[in-house]
């Protein structure tokens, strides 16, 4: 017996406008496509699904997240939506009144370029406001942290300190360390905080994968597995959590680098795992982020000619990572930002060709050239974007890396019209998690609380098909699950995000309006918000 989902718009995504009446689905899986009243005819029917008007899709799916740490941010000190520095100080002050002195204090997302003052916030103004205790604000891009004197001495790290390998320990004009620290010093840092436990883990990711839920995704890629301190115990929180379906979402895992030996050691491999957990690439950090200057460009920043980004490893360190994925039989999955990063990754791939034909995958790809692209032609890999990104780095973009090199850059349209397959995800919690916003960047490219309305690239707007496949048929081919996720069509899972209005007919201001009715994952509504499920 099995459920017929009729009286909406279904929405296959199979092709641009191909509309069905109606989707029996059984076990989990579509069955069926067509009139209703064939599907009844041919099919036992137990479960009527009335969308009564809705519109339904393939279940949207982000390509790139951490779902663990978009989690954190809702048990944390959340800085992401101030506007000051003030304001950010001000909340660590109130958090320090309210927490047992000694404890850390951690705060997610301050972003200094949605501040009217720019400049960073240091020690010496979180001394002021929270001395009794070791502070750790980490940024929005996640590749730097600011922390406080107290924090410092217990990492050990003093006005001599140098520099790691791959990050950068920023110092006041006088040559005093200032607290904010860059890309791999980061991890001195974090490197002694206190251990998480499974519980925490698992706390985490169940409010991740509720806010999921209500955002109307179905699945992510997510990178957690080496930044809690046990590869075993996040992996196991992931089964506890996710495993049999206890909260049904199809995680599928990326590896770092840095816990593959422990992954390799336990026997596991590429795709293993069941319907909603399984692992997938083994993920590298190329270079940092532009918000720090620390993504690797191929000439100086145009608004900080003194450098011109940070390199993680070196070439033959690169080399020998992607060597390592090669002897696990894995494709990899590279953080790259700038484009000399992204170039390095591509040679590196082109001497270490993939196996068995699992598509490696360049995350961000934000700055491009020309040739950049014409070099990743015939590969076998797919660029992982985040639309998002669009809104919230211009215009200071812009001035960061120069007008006149800007053609190639976020420039989706142009990567598809080349026919390089693109995935669409938010890195949550760097971007908010709600896939509705990466599609109206990327089919808008303006940010929605711009007054102004600016676009920004306009020949790199994408069509509203071409937005919504990024997050459905993009996320399926970057994981291998072209054949059984991102469409609705026979033998596909029956995973499905359904919204109250109709992007296609509404226009891109439908996205930015809470739409999301329900989310269903294997055949069963896992949210659905008229009855706050």
């Amino acid at each position: 017996m099995g459920t017929l989902w009729t009286n909406g718009t279904i929405y296959t995504m199979q092709a641009e406008g191909q509309t069905v009446e109606a989707v029996w689905t059984e076990d989990g899986k579509v069955k069926a496509l067509g009139s209703e009243a064939a599907l009844r005819e041919r099919y036992p029917v137990d479960r009527n699904m009335d969308l009564e008007g809705k519109i339904m899709f393939p279940g949207f799916v982000d390509s790139h997240m951490h779902l663990i740490g978009h989690g954190e941010t809702l048990m944390r000190l959340d800085l992401s939506e101030m506007t000051s520095k003030e304001q950010v100080l001000k909340a660590v002050k109130e958090k320090s009144a309210n927490t047992p002195e000694g404890d850390w204090i951690i705060g997610e997302g301050w972003n200094e370029n949605l501040w009217e003052d720019p400049s960073v916030i240091t020690k010496d103004e979180i001394d002021q406001v929270a001395a009794g205790h070791p502070v750790l604000l980490k940024r929005i891009c996640r590749h730097a942290i600011v922390v406080n004197t107290l924090a410092l001495e217990k990492a050990g790290i003093t006005d001599a300190s140098e520099d790691p390998e791959g990050g950068l320990i920023d110092r006041y004009e006088d040559g005093r360390v200032n607290g904010v620290l860059k890309d791999t010093a980061q991890d001195i840092v974090t490197g002694i905080l206190p251990a998480i436990s499974l519980a925490y883990l698992e706390e985490a990711l169940a409010k991740g994968v509720q806010s999921c839920w209500e955002n109307g995704l179905t699945g992510g890629h997510t990178e957690d597995l080496s930044y809690y301190g046990d590869f075993n115990k996040t992996y196991q929180a992931f089964v506890n959590t996710l495993g049999n379906g206890a909260k049904k979402f199809r995680a599928h895992l990326l590896v770092h680098h840095a816990v593959i030996e422990d992954w390799h050691d336990e026997g596991h491999q590429f795709l293993e795992g069941g319907p909603y957990v399984e692992f997938g690439a083994m993920k590298i950090f190329a270079d940092g982020a532009l918000g720090g200057r620390t993504a690797l460009l191929s000439h100086p920043y145009a608004d900080d000619e003194s450098t011109s980004g940070v390199s993680i490893h070196t070439e033959e360190n690169l080399q020998a990572l992607v060597a390592k994925a090669r002897s696990y039989d894995l494709p990899i999955a590279v953080h790259t930002i700038g484009d000399q990063a992204f170039e390095q990754v591509v040679d590196a791939i082109t001497k270490e060709p993939t196996v068995k034909g699992r598509r490696d995958r360049l995350i961000h790809a934000q700055i491009l050239r020309q040739e950049l692209i014409e070099k990743i032609k015939g590969l076998d890999l797919i660029l992982d974007i985040q639309p998002r990104f669009v809104a919230s780095d211009f215009p200071w973009v812009i001035d960061r890396i120069g007008k006149d090199r800007m053609k190639y850059n976020y420039a989706w349209k142009t990567l598809l019209e080349e026919g390089i397959h693109c995935a669409g995800g938010s890195d949550a919690p760097i971007e908010p998690v709600n896939p509705l916003l990466g599609i109206h960047a990327a089919v808008t490219r303006t940010n929605p609380v711009d007054p102004d309305h600016t676009v920004y690239g306009p020949e790199q707007v994408l069509s509203m098909y071409e937005g919504i496949s990024l997050f459905t048929k993009g996320s399926a081919f970057a994981c291998h699950h072209e054949a059984d996720r991102g469409l609705i069509k026979e033998g596909y899972d029956a995973d499905f995000t359904i919204l109250s209005e109709d992007p296609f007919t509404g226009g891109p201001e439908v996205l930015l309006k809470q739409v999301v009715a329900m989310t269903v994952v294997d055949e069963d509504i896992v949210f659905d918000r008229d009855r706050k499920k």
